[in-house]
């Protein structure tokens, strides 16, 4: 297993609930950070750079009162047309951000920029040669972004494509898809991943900044209710099909959407709910801290299954 020397020993569950936009905000990541999993945000969700600031000396400030916290990230979105790129990694640099995870774009400048304060960069990958680039700019970490994950997703199962990673990386590998449970980011570690990568399941929190309609729908489907399009946003995603078709969208005959704009992105995603096939497993809506309570009891509960197995 290899986890960066930035997070041993500051980890009570070996996950990171991802950067969800839209979604993730201060307030998620102040209590999965002190629960002890690595809470992390998106810099488009804080409206302007200015804002983002502000979220980032927000952060941490709560968090300089639990000690023991998981440290926190941040998602930039590295894509042509995110006009805030420069500004929102200035001041992660300039704030020292522990945890950077780039997504659509890995860049050795910026990876460069990272590491010299100390700082850790991840990258979100759906194949084998995109983790091929990614390891070639640096990063300390690759996402696998397999089938059946929420937001922008693969559709290579994990077996598949944590191999594959592994081999042209030796750094850390997270696992995402699907993953709702202790059991399961236990199985994601067995299966050759480092860290599990949670995104669904914490959209029913208390603290996710979405509306209540949008975490109640998530309780209401299942995997088959999830529908897999580029026609949204510009790139291959996973959607909630009760909201494309309340959105006024068939959404078994939708049109194609065209090159993915960040500057449509958010009237997008606002009205068309995104979530991965894990669905049909979350069954409620909890505050963040109690359920990450529950998946650290559940991790250990599996890891002594698995020890009392016969075959172990």
């Amino acid at each position: 297993m290899s986890i960066p020397a930035q997070l041993q020993g500051r980890l009570k569950i070996p996950a990171v609930a991802s950067p969800m936009f839209l979604t993730s905000g201060p307030d998620l990541v102040v209590e999965v950070c002190r629960s002890g999993m690595v809470g992390t945000f998106p810099a488009l969700n804080a409206r302007t750079s200015d804002d983002f600031r502000s979220w980032l000396n927000e952060i941490k400030t709560r968090l300089a009162a639990f000690p023991d916290a998981a440290p926190f990230g941040v998602n930039l979105i590295v894509h042509k047309s995110n006009p805030r790129l420069a500004a929102d990694l200035a001041i992660c640099i300039a704030e020292k951000v522990p945890l950077i995870i780039t997504s659509l774009g890995a860049v050795r400048d910026l990876v460069d920029g990272v590491h010299a304060y100390g700082g850790l960069v991840f990258h979100d990958v759906i194949s084998r040669r995109h983790a091929e680039k990614a390891a070639e700019a640096g990063v300390d970490g690759i996402v696998a972004v397999c089938a059946g994950a929420g937001g922008h997703a693969g559709a290579v199962s994990p077996f598949a494509l944590v191999a594959e990673i592994r081999q042209v990386f030796d750094g850390t590998i997270l696992l995402a898809g699907a993953i709702n449970t202790g059991a399961q980011i236990l199985a994601a570690r067995v299966a050759g991943a480092d860290l599990a990568y949670m995104g669904t399941r914490f959209i029913a929190t208390r603290e996710a900044m979405v509306d209540t309609a949008y975490k109640s729908m998530i309780l209401d489907t299942a995997a088959a209710d999830i529908v897999y399009t580029s026609a949204i946003s510009g790139v291959n995603a996973n959607f909630l099909r009760p909201s494309i078709a309340a959105a006024g969208l068939d959404p078994d005959h939708l049109v194609s959407h065209g090159a993915l704009d960040m500057a449509s992105e958010a009237k997008a995603w606002k009205t068309v709910w995104s979530a991965g096939q894990g669905v049909g497993g979350i069954a409620d809506i909890l505050p963040a801290a109690e359920l990450c309570a529950r998946l650290g009891q559940e991790y250990r509960e599996a890891v002594a299954r698995v020890a009392a197995d016969p075959f172990a």
